[in-house]
């Protein structure tokens, strides 16, 4: 039976007297204001806690709504409960992709798909290059921080010497590295996103490839274009990091395999839980048999035995592993996080539940899903304000999660009571959340990623095609009517 993370069968909207809508809207005000300053004060380390809080504080304001609407203390605790059950499996889920992220890098796993897609870069279709090897680099480690803070770095300073735009580069390179994170499953907003809509990983990674693909090939095309119309000059040597990889692991094809094996599960519907357990476990065996000095050296022990061997894989897939390298450019690139490394997002999820629950409690989601509806008769009217809100987040409370944490909480009721199955908002939110972060200069992302790579976001938002292209894309599938899954119950 495939893992449905949330939204049990048996959810029903709370209802009350009816609120007013800009009372339903007073903690969503209040919510956006505090994050908003919370972000501004902490900038890219809001998240680390202080974010999570605030959305207790913004459960605060509308618990104090809730009072003066006559709703008892215990049942938006229940509501709140209920809601922290429904994200378990995606909380399970969360945690054995940290694990696979674990064991997937000291197996040279993701080693061995970075040493290969950098091999695909040529000097004629920089640009074009720039977007597939960042795509492989973040598809294989869910990270576009980590894309932009490595390979980014090296690709820019490549333009540089080819006399090509950095403004360009860095829009090829955040367009690739924003289509890894959203399609990866060791992406992290790839998980938020449809533990918020009420659906399972690999559903929405399933569903969002009919946008995504499309854009990202749009995409490609247009750098293949502006490429041929460039003159680059001199030679790319990417040979100095090739050589650090595999000074520090060994490369073989045959490490696809376990991926591979992992994407037959996927495309076979196998519960996402057991698809990434034997993923987990096939590249610790793969760690074993490639890369035992990595596993001992991890273990802090001087040869490879049963217990050595099982210290070093625990290692992995629980708390933070890294491999260093003689290249210092590598070395954030080559570090996972595992188990423990979820443990901000699940942080997160827990305090959204607890937002979301008590406004469901009051009676603020029924109230504002009901003014929804009324605003937006039409299907295609309820993406563009989903796609509108997400925007609207991002430039406010200037954090890409955010921007799919809060209208992704908001928007389930009305999706639902507009027969559309959730898999539409999961897809709808990182289509227009994750994305389009990186266009603000002021959002988490957009400073982060235009400090890393030394350009300006006015100087590569332009060249972000796959960023500002991927909303229009959601809408325009949205208003012809195309791939718009209706929700259907099961049968009892």
């Amino acid at each position: 039976m495939e893992n449905q993370p949330t939204s049990p069968k048996n959810e029903q909207i709370v209802k009350n007297r009816e609120l007013n809508i800009w009372e339903a809207l007073i903690p969503v005000f209040a919510l956006i204001a505090m994050l908003a300053f919370n972000v501004y004060v902490f900038g890219d380390d809001a998240l680390s806690g202080s974010n999570q809080f605030i959305l207790l504080l913004g459960g605060a304001v509308a618990a104090i709504v809730g009072y003066f609407n006559n709703t008892k203390y215990e049942k938006m605790i229940d509501e709140v409960a209920s809601n922290i059950q429904s994200t378990s499996g995606a909380i399970l889920i969360l945690l054995m992709v940290g694990a696979l992220a674990g064991t997937w890098l000291i197996s040279g796993i993701i080693p061995t798909m970075i040493y290969y897609g950098l091999q695909i870069l040529n000097p004629t279709i920089f640009l074009a290059a720039c977007v597939v090897i960042c795509s492989v680099i973040s598809v294989a480690t869910g990270s576009s921080w980590t894309t932009s803070a490595t390979v980014g770095i090296a690709l820019i300073g490549i333009a540089e010497a080819l006399g090509i735009s950095v403004g360009m580069t860095a829009g090829a390179i955040l367009s690739g590295a924003y289509f890894g994170d959203k399609l990866s499953p060791l992406s992290d907003t790839t998980n938020l996103a449809p533990a918020m809509a009420g659906t399972d990983l690999f559903t929405h990674i399933r569903y969002m490839t009919i946008t995504t693909v499309p854009t990202i090939l749009i995409t490609i095309t247009v750098f293949v274009i502006i490429g041929l119309n460039l003159e680059p000059t001199g030679i790319t040597d990417t040979s100095s990091i090739l050589a650090s990889i595999e000074n520090s692991f060994t490369i073989s094809p045959w490490l696809f395999v376990v991926p591979l094996v992992v994407i037959l599960l996927i495309v076979k519907k196998i519960s996402p839980l057991i698809a990434l357990l034997l993923g987990t476990l096939l590249g610790a065996v793969a760690a074993l048999i490639f890369q035992p000095g990595i596993v001992t050296q991890i273990a802090g022990a001087d040869d490879l035995t049963f217990i050595s061997g099982y210290k070093g894989v625990m290692q992995a897939i629980t708390v933070d592993t890294a491999v260093q390298t003689d290249n210092e450019n590598l070395n954030d690139l080559f570090s996972a996080g595992g188990m423990a490394g979820m443990l901000d997002t699940i942080w997160l999820i827990i305090c959204a539940m607890v937002f979301g629950g008590i406004m469901d409690a009051i009676g603020a989601l029924a109230r504002i899903s009901k003014a929804l509806l009324n605003l937006f008769h039409t299907t295609f009217g309820l993406f563009a304000s989903t796609v509108f809100s997400c925007l609207a987040l991002n430039a406010t409370a200037s954090d890409q999660y955010l921007a799919i944490v809060v209208p992704g909480k908001m928007f389930a009721k009305a999706y639902k009571d507009k027969g559309l199955a959730p898999e539409n908002l999961s897809r709808t939110l990182e289509d227009s959340g994750t994305v389009t972060s990186v266009l603000v200069p002021w959002n988490t992302c957009g400073a982060y990623h235009s400090g890393v790579l030394g350009v300006p976001v006015a100087s590569y938002f332009g060249y972000a095609i796959f960023n500002y292209l991927s909303p229009f894309m959601t809408l325009f599938f949205a208003a012809f009517g195309i791939k718009i899954k209706e929700l259907r119950e099961k049968s009892a």
